[in-house]
């Protein structure tokens, strides 16, 4: 597991459990949900690429995985001929508009990370579609996705949406990524009962709400935003993983019905105290480095988490102490990580 620096929080939560993993194509499974660029992306250089003629790209009309990544595509067009396409991946290209896709019904999957696109658009026949990525492009509102009823899994990492909207149909929707955009205010997501996982990192959120209606929620990362107190995540029965690194967070609080919890991440935030989540008896992982803890007591906090393995509290007060990895063993003596170091028996 990558080492906790502070520089490295933000690519630190790929490795922590993949959160934004959970598509199709080994591709989008390197994605960071907040917003960092994935290691296999071409470095942007000062020249500018310019667009192939589609004439010169061979497609195989018996082909069901098509991918043109990195090939310079400007225009989508020329794709009639893919009658059985059903994952098409037009990521890492110089693409500015949605179009010519109509005739692609039996299409199921379609990746258009990293491209020049303003406007999600001329979808609407795409209606077997059940994942789409719409990554590292320049939108600045979601909209265009009414027909997309079977919709599963929605990408819209790294964009300029100002606001969460147009969302209420997609009652199928499992999988919403929506981190490193210019979010505000969580709204707008009540219809969304069938979400099991939201990511919101990187956004400029201030407060936990309207998130009463996601009872499947199991995932919730909502990490560097402005986020001060930790509230309204009460009907969130479910709730299995919860992030919220590198916000304002003076106190824990407001977990006492998220007794599933097996992961809790409030590191780099204001916290003084390790306190009310004695309850979460399943917790298997919590980050609370790079806070304000001094008080060794407050590990009895954790005590009643029988199968807690890993536990962070570097760059807190209590670091400093020389016995410091001993005392946390001897505290809790399920663990077999301490920060980024396996404990040797």
């Amino acid at each position: 597991m990558a080492s906790r620096s502070v520089g490295e929080l933000q690519e630190m939560e790929v490795d922590r459990k993949g959160e934004s993993e959970e598509s199709g194509d080994d591709e989008t499974k390197r994605k960071s949900i907040n917003g960092n660029v994935d290691s296999n992306q071409p470095a942007t250089t000062g020249k500018e690429e310019s667009p192939v003629d589609m004439d010169t790209i061979t497609l195989d009309p018996e082909e069901e995985d098509v991918d043109l990544v990195h090939c310079r595509i400007g225009n989508i067009e020329g794709l009639e001929v893919l009658q059985k396409c059903k994952t098409l991946s037009l990521r890492q290209n110089l693409i500015k508009k949605i179009e010519n896709l109509d005739s692609l019904r039996s299409l199921r999957e379609l990746d258009l990370y990293d491209n020049q696109i303003r406007k999600l658009e001329n979808l609407q026949n795409l209606t077997e579609i059940d994942q789409l990525d719409v990554s590292f492009n320049m939108l600045r509102k979601v909209e265009g996705l009414e027909q997309l009823t079977q919709l599963k899994k929605l990408f819209l990492l790294h964009n300029k949406i100002g606001s969460i909207a147009n969302l209420d149909h997609l009652t199928g929707l499992d999988m919403l990524e929506l981190g490193s955009n210019r979010i505000r205010i969580l709204e707008n997501l009540d219809t969304l009962s069938s979400l099991q996982s939201l990511f919101l990192g990187t956004n400029k959120i201030t407060t936990l709400q309207n998130l009463d209606g996601l009872h499947n929620l199991t995932v919730l990362s909502i990490q560097s935003n402005r986020i001060t107190k930790i509230e309204g995540l009460q009907n969130l029965l479910n709730l299995r993983e919860l992030y919220l690194s590198h916000n304002g967070i003076e106190v824990i609080e407001g977990l006492e019905n998220n007794k599933k919890l097996t992961t809790l991440d409030i590191a780099a935030n204001r916290v003084k105290k390790i306190e009310n989540i004695n309850h979460l008896t399943d917790l298997q992982e919590f980050w609370m480095n790079d806070n304000q803890i001094d008080n060794w007591s407050d590990l009895d906090e954790l005590k009643n988490a029988k199968s807690l393995e890993t536990v962070y509290l570097e760059r807190n007060p209590v670091q400093k102490d020389p016995q410091y990895r001993r005392k946390i063993m001897l505290a809790l003596p399920s663990v077999r990580q301490i920060d980024a170091t396996f404990i040797r028996f």
